[in-house]
């Protein structure tokens, strides 16, 4: 039994392994060099994806940029020199690409990170960021450690805090001074 869990842990590491090294790191440079540019940004990701999402904003946030989370109570309006990045594992959302669509027609640029670049609307999208993973969408009939659309989600998450790491240091600021925008009321 123990050899069974070392050789299941083994695949999902191999299978994340796999999913983190599909990230081109031109992909992580370019991305963090238009949050850097951006005004304003605005993350947005359905279900799981979204919580991956929303905890890039915050980490955004701590890194000192205008970060928004789409539904937040605090989104302010969003518009030209602002950046949308959604991320969209199966490659077509509705909801997703209603949020892209507005955003575009407000003069936004629209970012998209998916697991399948080909099955994305490519119109409605100013660049797209592919992570070769498995997602709901794609699971069925396979042999996956991870369920459902987890390697796709873990691989985002450790994306976007690179990402972090890189726009921290275009900001040239010290993990203190990022610390310090960390809440004081948990």
């Amino acid at each position: 039994m123990i050899t069974d869990r070392k050789s299941e842990k083994a695949a999902a590491i191999q299978e994340l392994t796999f999913a983190v090294d599909s990230i081109d790191d031109t992909e992580i440079m370019d991305l963090a060099g238009l949050i850097l540019k951006a005004g304003k940004i605005v993350c947005y990701g359905a279900g799981r994806e979204g919580l991956m999402m929303r905890g890039f904003t915050m980490r955004l946030f701590h890194a000192g940029i205008a970060a928004h989370y789409v539904g937040d109570m605090t989104c302010p309006a969003i518009g030209k020199g602002d950046l949308l990045m959604v991320a969209i594992g199966p490659g077509r959302l509705r909801s997703v690409e209603t949020y892209a669509s507005i955003a575009k027609d407000a003069g936004a640029t629209v970012l998209c990170i998916t697991a399948e670049p080909d099955r994305v609307e490519h119109t409605g999208f100013d660049r797209i960021i592919g992570i070769r993973a498995q997602t709901m969408a794609s699971d069925q009939g396979s042999h996956s450690a991870l369920p459902m659309g987890s390697a796709f989600e873990i691989a985002l998450l450790v994306m976007v805090d690179l990402v972090t790491n890189k726009v921290r240091a275009g900001r040239q600021e010290n993990p203190d001074i990022m610390r310090g925008r960390h809440t004081n009321l948990e």
